[in-house]
C-alpha cells in the first residue's frame, strides 16, 4: 500500500506547482515559436550542480515550442591550459591576447571540451543538440583586430541561414565562440559580442546574457544600484558615462548591438540561480537587467518567424 503525498520534496505542493505552472502560461504563450540566444557562462557552467540544471531549463523551453540557441565561451579553461602549456596568460582591454600556439588551445578547448559537455548534457535529453563553432558551415567570419592582439577576431559576417536550417531541424545549436577568419586561420571571438551579432541575425526575439552577478549596477560596490530595467537610450548614455565597471561594459555593449540589430530585448541574468532562465522567461518580475529597444513594447516584437502552433496562440491576442 502507498499512502497519497500531495507535497515535493522542497515543500511544494501539487496544488501550487499546478499553480506556477498555470501562471506561466501567458508567457509560454508569448515566446512559442520565437528564438531565444543564450549567452552561457561564469559559475553556471562551471558547476556540473548549475549546469545540469541550466540544460534542464533549456530543454524544458524547447519542449514547450521555444527555439534556444546557446553561445558559449570558456575563459577559466582557457586560461588553465594555458598555464599547464607554460603560454602567458595576458589580456588588453579586457581581450585575451591569442599567439597561433595560444588559438590551438582555445580551439581545443572550447570546440573540443567545453562544446561537448555542453552537447552531451543537453542530449542526455535527446538527440536535441548540434554542437557548432564559426568554422562549421561559415557560421561566423572574422578578421583580426590587430597584430597586437593575434588572433583575436572582429565578427564581419555570420551566416544565418545556417543557424536557421538547424533551428527549423528542432535542434538547439550550441555554438563555441571560434570564427573562421578572412585570411584562412582560426580567430577568438568575445563569446558575449558573438552572441549579441548572433541574436540579430536569427531575428530572436531575445537574448540573456548568463553571468556571475545579479544584473546591472551603477556601483558594482553598492549592492542597492542594481537596475532592474532601462532603455536602449539608457543604455547607450550609460556606456558613455564612463562611470560603470569594466566587466558590465561588455555585456552591456552586446546588448546593445543585439538590440540596435533588430531584437526587442536583452537580459543580464545571474546564472548561478536556480532556474533564473525560467524565472526571467516565464515570470512578470523576473531576475535580472533587462534592457529594450521600446520600452512600452518590446515584450510581444519579434522579428522571427513562428511555428504554426505558436501562431494559433497568438490568434486572440
Amino acid at each position: 500500500m502507498k499512502l497519497s503525498k500531495d507535497t515535493r520534496p522542497n515543500g511544494v505542493t501539487d496544488k501550487e506547482s499546478a499553480q506556477l505552472i498555470a501562471e506561466a502560461l501567458p508567457w509560454i504563450k508569448n515566446i512559442t515559436g520565437k528564438t531565444i540566444v543564450i549567452k552561457y557562462g561564469g559559475a553556471a557552467m562551471v558547476d556540473p550542480k548549475l549546469r545540469a540544471d541550466v540544460m534542464s531549463d533549456i530543454v524544458l523551453l524547447k519542449t514547450v515550442g521555444v527555439n534556444p540557441v546557446i553561445i558559449h565561451g570558456g575563459g577559466k579553461d582557457i586560461s588553465k591550459a594555458m598555464e599547464d602549456a607554460g603560454i602567458p596568460v595576458e589580456f588588453k582591454d579586457g581581450q585575451r591576447v591569442t599567439t597561433e600556439e595560444g588559438m590551438d588551445i582555445v580551439r581545443t578547448i572550447l570546440a573540443g571540451k567545453v562544446n561537448q559537455e555542453l552537447v552531451r548534457a543537453l542530449n542526455e535529453h535527446g538527440n536535441i543538440a548540434v554542437g557548432v563553432n564559426g568554422v562549421d558551415g561559415g557560421t561566423v567570419i572574422a578578421e583580426p583586430v590587430s597584430e597586437e592582439l593575434g588572433r583575436v577576431g572582429n565578427i564581419k559576417r555570420i551566416n544565418g541561414a545556417f543557424l536557421q536550417d538547424l533551428i527549423d531541424a528542432d535542434y538547439i545549436p550550441v555554438i563555441a565562440s571560434i570564427a573562421i577568419g578572412n585570411d584562412g586561420g582560426y580567430c577568438n571571438v568575445n563569446a558575449d559580442v558573438m552572441a549579441g551579432q548572433i541574436a540579430a541575425a536569427t531575428g530572436a526575439a531575445k537574448i540573456l546574457f548568463l553571468t556571475d552577478v545579479d544584473g546591472l549596477y551603477l556601483d558594482f560596490d553598492d549592492k542597492d544600484t542594481l537596475v532592474s530595467q532601462l532603455s536602449l537610450e539608457e543604455a547607450r548614455d550609460l556606456i558613455d558615462s564612463g562611470t560603470l565597471s569594466s566587466g558590465m561594459i561588455p555585456k552591456l555593449r552586446s546588448c546593445v548591438a543585439a538590440l540596435e540589430g533588430g531584437v526587442p530585448s536583452a537580459y543580464i541574468v545571474n546564472g548561478t540561480i536556480p532556474h533564473a532562465i525560467l524565472l526571467e522567461m516565464l515570470t512578470l518580475s523576473g531576475v535580472g537587467t533587462a534592457v529594450y529597444a521600446d520600452s512600452e513594447d518590446a515584450t510581444n516584437a519579434s522579428r522571427g518567424p513562428i511555428g504554426n502552433f505558436a501562431s494559433k496562440l497568438l490568434e486572440n491576442k
